[in-house]
């Protein structure tokens, strides 16, 4: 994980670059044995090289640098299990997917009446084709959008919900 430098290098940065750069050197055994000496367990055998890598890199940067302030802790800390995450994304795909070809789709922006005529292979509006939702958004309003989100196929999330 790599980490924007303003001004000159302090000399714990210079270590910790040196220490990263040893890391990006080992291979899957070697990154093993590391994790099980930083983290006192060893590393869940799914894990492949560059996720056990990024996560080292993580742990030393947080230990040498600081880590999360709480407010970023609370909100990771509230995100759910891998599980329900997994769950609420597909049940937005599902919800996403039952919108069938020839539906129109309309939200006002700006003022003005904006539809989109849902394709078969894609998504028409203004005399264009494009491939995504969040295209048709961004084309709208110039700026980036989860595009099911703009058109109101997706709910708002309730607070503390990631769906």
């Amino acid at each position: 994980m790599p980490r924007v430098r303003i001004g000159p290098a302090l000399p714990d940065q210079e270590a910790l670059d040196v220490e990263i750069a040893r890391l990006r050197d080992l291979d899957i055994v070697a990154l093993r044995s590391r994790w099980h000496a930083v983290f006192g367990r060893r590393p869940p055998p799914h894990l492949p090289r560059h996720l056990l890598f990024r996560i080292l890199v993580y742990r030393l940067q947080a230990d040498r640098l600081g880590d999360l302030d709480k407010a970023s802790r609370r909100l990771l800390d509230g995100s759910g299990s891998p599980e329900k995450v997994g769950q609420n994304a597909t049940t937005l795909v599902r919800r996403i997917a039952d919108v069938r070809p020839g539906t129109s789709l309309s939200r006002e922006w700006n003022g003005r009446m904006q539809r989109v005529m849902v394709l078969a292979d894609g998504f028409a509006w203004n005399g264009k084709i494009y491939s995504s939702l969040s295209k048709v958004a961004f084309a709208i309003t110039g700026t980036r959008w989860n595009g099911p989100r703009f058109f109101g196929l997706r709910d708002k999330p309730s607070r503390g919900s990631l769906a």
